[in-house]
């Protein structure tokens, strides 16, 4: 089933990045099975609401209408992140790439950062993006590389102390 193409709007996603490791493949594998497993009951709910008829006041059958819907799209979005999932694989290199655990120094602190897919980030946990400005800046640079990142807050520069 192909996804339709529509013009992004005020609310739209943007695009997907298929780069995710394998324990989110699994994750995501486990929740389509488990939306597939909701999907009968929520069926038979509306099924057993339309026999009530008058659709038009029928605030229940709205409602099961609503949640069948959500889980069909739920479905639907999941089986494309599956379908066009690429798998992130760690390479034992001395260089900076998707899965790589890099140690930065920048300004006398140090920090740890895990560089993953755009579904996957967690700034807090230390997890960015490839596609962020310092993800972006570090792919492919060597331990004791420095990179010149420019921030919202101005330009920082970033010296590769590991990578694992």
């Amino acid at each position: 089933m192909q996804l339709p193409k529509r013009k992004p709007g005020k609310y739209s996603q943007g695009t997907h990045d298929p780069m995710i490791t394998q324990e989110k493949l699994d994750q995501l594998q486990k929740e389509l099975a488990r939306l597939y497993s909701q999907k009968p009951s929520a069926a038979e709910e509306v099924s057993r609401l339309a026999e009530l008829g008058d659709f038009s006041e029928n605030a229940e059958y709205q409602a099961a209408k609503r949640r069948l819907r959500g889980i069909n799209s739920a479905i639907t979005l999941r089986e494309h992140q599956i379908n066009s999932a690429q798998i992130i694989e760690k390479t034992d290199s001395d260089k900076v790439s998707l899965g790589s655990k890099v140690t930065v120094e920048t300004q006398g602190e140090t920090a740890t950062y895990t560089i993953l897919g755009s579904s996957q980030t967690d700034p807090s946990k230390g997890v960015i993006s490839h596609n962020s400005p310092l993800g972006t800046a570090l792919i492919g640079r060597k331990k004791d590389d420095t990179v010149e990142v420019t921030l919202p807050r101005g330009t920082v520069s970033f010296k590769i102390k590991e990578i694992s």
